[in-house]
């Protein structure tokens, strides 16, 4: 990173990155996926709240239930950990820029961009623009003390507890809208052309946004807790340290999710297994078992988008149809080949260039400056 002076601030190079990061987020996207997959391209969001008529087979039921009490929501709330200590990590890198603000709100309104065309054009379960807009609303508290990042992500996390407990009356559309929303999105999602099925995309997310607006608290508090996480020296600790941090927080988020404290324990999960994957994969033998999960989460933002593109297409009406026509284990199968193809993918373009398309895009467009793309032989023999 260059000073003030002369040469302009540089994104982080490949050799500088930490991989265990890239990993737990690789691992992260794989949850993130396998939600998406079964919960809204196979069928409509708004299915999960409705009663179920058609009984399903003994296997979508183990594994829809392993999805609901292990995944669900867990790995988005992962997501947020790491978008949170990646922007501390970038508030950090830029320090010595005067730069540094116009640079990092560049960053989140790019993101913003990206956001709001994936939300209106390829799918509107898009989670990026409410990153974005939690992204500017965090950045300010990364100028004070480690302190206010701790108390403020308390704050935050404990409005998030209270908002499950004493749901805000008239923010979810009412049970009728919901079960004519779902009809709507059996009939057109499985029949409809591209443009039928994007005007529909966006008539629902009137319908979407109070989901957003629910749980918009926990993700900001999240990304100050991975912030704080970063700036406290957690997610350096030494590896067997974090596993013993890990491990029981996956065992109380565990027994609190089954006792019906969901919202706590999905909170605690996700802090269980960000610092037990962390720490697992700062260990030899976990760098081994894991390192091919750093080159997707290198590229996680092309591969998120990718997904979008790919699920659209094999779901919905303008590809081959299939939304609402597959149990859970069939549409999660679907969905680990294309993860598999991305590992696959992932690995052999960062051996030639330095980022992901979209990492690439995103950038340039940040720091103003056309980045350099391809490796350079000593980069590509490291």
């Amino acid at each position: 990173m260059a000073s003030d002076g002369g040469a302009f601030p540089r994104p982080t190079g490949p050799a500088e990155r930490i991989d265990a990061i890239d990993v737990l987020r690789g691992i992260a996207l794989l949850g993130v996926m396998a939600i998406n997959v079964v919960t809204e391209f196979r069928v409509s969001i708004f299915d999960q709240f409705l009663a179920r008529n058609v009984a399903a087979s003994a296997a979508d039921h183990a594994v829809e239930t392993i999805l609901t009490f292990a995944v669900e929501l867990k790995a988005f709330a992962l997501f947020s950990l790491l978008f949170g200590a990646g922007l501390a990590i970038q508030f950090e890198r830029l320090a010595i820029s005067e730069r540094r603000m116009m640079l990092l709100v560049r960053r989140l309104i790019v993101l913003l961009a990206f956001g709001l065309i994936h939300l209106c054009l390829i799918w509107n379960g898009d989670i990026l623009t409410e990153y974005a807009f939690a992204g500017l609303i965090v950045l300010p508290f990364l100028f004070g003390p480690r302190r206010l990042l701790a108390f403020a992500a308390l704050g935050f996390l404990a409005l998030y507890l209270a908002m499950q407990a004493f749901p805000p009356a008239g923010l979810f559309p009412d049970m009728a809208a919901i079960r004519q929303n779902v009809a709507d999105a059996n009939r057109i999602y499985a029949t409809a052309g591209f443009l039928a099925v994007l005007a529909f995309r966006l008539r629902e997310i009137p319908l979407i946004v109070p989901l957003h607006a629910f749980i918009f608290p926990r993700t900001i508090g999240l990304f100050l807790l991975g912030a704080y996480a970063w700036r406290a020296g957690i997610l350096q600790d030494r590896p067997r340290r974090l596993l013993s941090i890990g491990i029981p927080c996956i065992g109380l988020g565990a027994a609190l999710n089954f006792a019906g404290a969901e919202a706590l324990g999905t909170i605690l999960l996700a802090l269980g297994y960000a610092a037990a994957i962390i720490g697992l994969a700062n260990l030899e033998r976990g760098k081994k078992l894991l390192g091919w999960a750093a080159p997707l989460g290198r590229m996680a933002f092309t591969n998120y988008l990718a997904q979008s593109l790919i699920f659209g297409w094999i779901f919905h009406g303008y590809g081959l149809g299939l939304f609402g026509r597959l149990g859970v284990t069939q549409a999660l199968a679907i969905g680990i080949a294309v993860y598999i193809a991305q590992v696959l993918f992932s690995a052999w373009r960062l051996r030639r260039y330095r980022y992901g398309p979209v990492e690439w895009l995103w950038r340039t467009l940040m720091y103003g400056v056309r980045q350099p793309m391809l490796l350079s032989k000593a980069e590509a023999v490291r």
